[in-house]
């Protein structure tokens, strides 16, 4: 059985979701993020238990078709920006190949549910990825717009200054606290 689960943005959410699983005595056969794939099938009363201890730690056991598939589009746009070295992907085609699913059908769904578009999520994502790794102070503004797949400094600046408000420059200078936490973002 797969369970989809809201809210899974990162590495420690993945070990949050094991431990959790582990605690109501749930066995796996593998957690990633977004969902669990679990050896058996648990009864009312346990997925019950298992819904409130994943929702005290800010989590969500996604039972409608189409939230699981939104939340997959979110995963996979997540896993591809923030944890992936393929920095030149077509989103498009990564969630058509990934879902089984026509990406007019999967924009249409996501806009309808979420109230923006896939693209204006993944830009969002992306300068959230922008603001972590000004944050860290390691790479050049040039090596940044190249590890994420933009054409140009002036492309990633323009979108940045849009979104955030702020230059990457005026952004070094104000600090962390502009950042959001993954989940938060739309």
């Amino acid at each position: 059985m797969k369970l989809y689960i809201k809210n899974m943005v990162c590495p420690r959410c993945i070990m949050a979701v094991k431990n959790i699983l582990n605690e109501q005595k749930i066995e796996t056969l593998d957690v990633r993020l977004g969902e669990a794939i679990l050896t058996g099938e648990p009864d009312k009363k346990k997925l019950q238990e298992l819904r409130i201890a994943l929702g005290n730690m800010g989590f969500e056991l996604l039972d409608d078709y189409q939230q699981q598939l939104i939340e997959q589009i979110r995963t996979i746009i997540i896993n591809h920006i923030h944890f992936s070295t393929d920095n030149g992907f077509n989103i498009s085609e990564v969630l058509s190949e990934q879902l089984h699913r026509e990406y007019s059908f999967l924009s249409k769904l996501f806009s309808a549910t979420e109230g923006i578009t896939i693209e204006q999520y993944t830009i969002l994502q992306k300068i959230e990825k922008v603001k972590e790794l000004l944050t860290y102070n390691q790479q050049t503004l040039s090596e940044i717009a190249d590890s994420l797949g933009y054409s140009s400094v002036a492309h990633l600046s323009s979108q940045f200054k849009k979104v955030t408000g702020f230059t990457p420059t005026q952004f070094k200078q104000q600090g962390i606290g502009l950042r959001k936490g993954l989940d938060q973002i739309i």
